[in-house]
């Protein structure tokens, strides 16, 4: 497996184009199972999960074609509805390719999900929501069968808790149910309303994407369409805690401030200096230390716990003591351990885990565990002092598109170690 070796404690300066959002990639481009048009998404990023996505969506019948960051998808016919263990069991987003084959096509199996190790992540709202649409869902060796032969019809669907997924997942099948859905307690990530506008785009009718209650009224068919994917609001935030670890200055080409929601607050108060500007986001530093502060992730427009990992490798070097509070997903303080080795005290209570600022970390081997914990080891890794090796980076190369080569352009000492 790759390593990146990090030498921490050279400041940062220069320019990082921010990729398209992998989060809102992977399901715009499972929308193509939803018709027999060509859909174009532009400002792809080039990811192993779009990669396994790709791959996805080809066994199902899709023509692809990559051409720098745009993708062309073709899925004239469905060859197959069998979406197979091999190829979802490594990601989690694929799932999302069961309610459009069973919205286009009547019928699917799709494997149960993997991804990142960090606790239960249930699909129960997703089987839930299609059931009301009229989907007849059994579980078998590790298969979701479904089957709606007269098609799916409109509901409403009152989610007990957010769900990124869920919501998306509603959203991908409802557009060609008959009738209307209204999906209550609806995810408000920016993510939404991106595949939201990419759906439209293909002639579906969507109202509300983006707050708390979406109305999707059913066409017959979709066509194909042009969607550009919007920036990556994780990428975005980890890039710019980069300055506050190891000091310099930033600037993210197509950054968008409003898509942080409650991690911008959370930055200045740190001592990280954000000014939106033509083009994208400045970034910088106040001080020689960041301040202490305590956060508490929630659903967005609140703290994005994919920002928690390296929200903690910024406070590991804060002045004062944070308390960090994991409220999404349970077994999401993997890191904890592994920032300690590089000289980090943190103490994990639950679901609580309180960073008591060092000055200075040092370098270490340390192992990745999940993939926006391996951007916090690499936030880590950027400020310590000496080499740090971080194991398992194939985590990274999931969702941060070029990581090094873009840190390297901003005079960072990293190197990948092929093995």
């Amino acid at each position: 497996m790759d390593k990146l070796a990090i030498i921490g404690g050279r400041p940062l300066f220069g320019e990082i184009a921010i990729s398209g959002a992998k989060n809102s990639a992977l399901k715009v481009m499972a929308a193509t199972l939803l018709t027999d048009g060509v859909l174009t998404i532009s400002n792809m990023p080039r990811l192993a999960d779009v990669d396994m996505m790709l791959r996805l969506l080809m066994q199902h019948g899709a023509d692809a074609k990559f051409e720098g960051s745009v993708l062309t998808l073709h899925a004239k016919d469905i060859v197959s509805t069998e979406a197979p263990y091999d190829l979802v069991r490594k990601m989690r987003a694929s799932f999302n390719v069961l309610g459009p084959l069973l919205a286009r096509e009547g019928k699917a199996k799709v494997s149960l999900p993997g991804g990142c190790a960090i606790g239960a992540r249930p699909v129960d709202l997703h089987l839930k929501a299609l059931t009301a649409m009229g989907a007849e869902i059994e579980l078998d060796e590790g298969y979701v069968i479904a089957a709606a032969p007269n098609g799916l019809h409109g509901a409403k669907i009152d989610f007990p808790f957010v769900s990124v997924g869920a919501t998306e997942h509603t959203m991908l099948a409802a557009t060609l149910a008959k009738g209307e859905t209204v999906i209550h307690n609806a995810a408000r990530e920016p993510e939404i309303a991106d595949l939201a506008d990419c759906l439209t785009a293909m002639g579906a009718k969507i109202e509300g994407a983006g707050e708390s209650t979406i109305h999707i009224q059913g066409v017959g068919a979709l066509h194909g369409g042009e969607h550009s994917v919007l920036p990556d609001r994780i990428e975005t935030g980890s890039y710019a805690m980069a300055p506050g670890v190891a000091g310099g200055e930033l600037f993210l080409r197509h950054a968008r401030l409003d898509l942080l929601g409650a991690a911008v607050g959370a930055l200045e108060e740190a001592g990280i200096r954000l000014e939106q500007q033509e083009g994208g986001i400045r970034v910088r530093r106040e001080g020689d230390r960041c301040r202490a502060v305590n956060v508490l992730t929630q659903p967005f427009p609140g703290f994005p716990t994919d920002l928690q990992a390296q929200f903690m490798a910024l406070m590991a070097t804060a002045d004062g003591v944070s308390a960090i509070k994991e409220t999404i997903f349970e077994g999401r303080f993997m890191h904890a351990p592994e920032f300690a080795r590089m000289g980090a005290n943190i103490s994990v209570d639950g679901q609580t885990a309180t960073v008591r600022g060092v000055k200075r970390l040092k370098g270490a081997q340390v192992m990745a565990t999940d993939l926006r914990a391996s951007m916090g080891l690499v936030l880590a890794g950027l400020g310590a002092e000496g080499q740090t090796i971080v194991n398992r980076v194939y985590h990274l190369d999931r969702g941060f598109e070029r990581l090094e080569e873009k840190l390297i352009q901003c005079g960072a000492l990293i190197e990948r170690i092929k093995e």
